[in-house]
């Protein structure tokens, strides 16, 4: 027979009230119990897996040109001969954001191997191409040291004024609007081809020849409502929003959304794998879609 959940007096303080949280729930009510394997759903916005999704390049530490590099902000993948990320992953919610203010610190990345090329500000001096970030600095603004991260140069790559400040950022309000309308976004930004059109015109290299200008920049964003176990949660119906949006002063005179296309499109041009960490029919659902972002 089984017998009624007790309410314990004051003389049971030293059982503690996770204890009978854990036994009887919240005011002494009947525990409901889970099915095993269940889904609990946190609503509570959280600092996720910044690489979650998987890693689109298959990049390691033994890859000098596919250089994977795992921060608490971000992760990323550097190209030693390129001088610039190939690509930075990294998880939005509202949990990153906070009131630091933007740092402006620029400066070299010392993870890098001390051999190495590493890139400098001043290569970026009357360059004609803005420092641009992948990972945006208003992305990660929940403490100094966060954003901070955000200014070293692995993190930056030459982008043509225009495209920066307009477009690109425009895309940038437009994900964390999509993150204050409690949602949370797992995304990966990242460089394709060599030349772009700066405001001293076209280039293809900066300092040297040790930092490739890039023809494009693309972006893969991965909409979710607030929760956790966000893998199990991706279904037929996410969002996936994908840009590849060339490195000129004139793209900027479209909106960004102009430039939508597939995962799948995406993949074709940059031999990268997104989505990896999915099950293969789900990506193949989600990976031919377009969403030009408009809701």
């Amino acid at each position: 027979m089984l017998k009624k959940p007790i309410c314990y007096s004051t003389h049971f303080r030293t059982i503690t009230f996770a204890a009978l949280f854990l036994f009887f729930g919240e005011g002494c009510r009947t525990a409901i119990p889970r099915p095993r394997g269940a889904i609990i759903n946190n609503t509570q916005p959280t600092r996720d897996d910044n690489l979650a999704l998987g890693n689109p390049s298959g990049a390691s530490v033994g890859d000098a040109n596919n250089y994977l590099m795992v921060k608490p902000v971000f992760t990323l993948s550097y190209n030693r001969r390129r001088g610039i990320a190939n690509w930075v992953s990294w998880h939005l919610s509202t949990a990153w954001k906070g009131e630091a203010r933007r740092g402006n610190d620029f400066r070299p990345d010392p993870d890098l191997p001390l051999d190495w090329f590493a890139a400098k500000t001043s290569h970026y001096t009357d360059s004609g191409f803005d420092r641009g970030h992948l990972c945006p600095s208003d992305d990660r603004d929940g403490s100094t040291v966060d954003n901070s991260a955000t200014f070293l140069l692995t993190n930056i790559v030459p982008e043509a004024p225009r495209h920066n400040r307009e477009m690109w950022k425009d895309l940038e309000d437009y994900c964390r609007k999509l993150m204050a309308a409690n949602n949370e976004l797992y995304i990966v930004a990242g460089t394709d081809g060599t030349r772009g059109t700066g405001a001293n015109g076209e280039a293809s290299k900066l300092a040297d020849g040790k930092i490739t200008v890039p023809a494009s920049l693309w972006k893969v964003i991965v909409v979710l409502p607030v929760g956790s176990n966000d893998l199990q949660r991706i279904d037929v119906n996410t969002r996936v929003i994908v840009v590849n949006i060339p490195n000129r002063q004139t793209a900027a005179d479209k909106p960004w959304n102009y430039y939508a296309l597939s995962v799948d499109e995406l993949e074709r041009k940059t031999g990268y794998d997104f989505l990896s960490n999915l099950p293969q029919e789900l990506q193949r659902a989600l990976e031919g879609k377009i969403d030009g972002g408009n809701s």
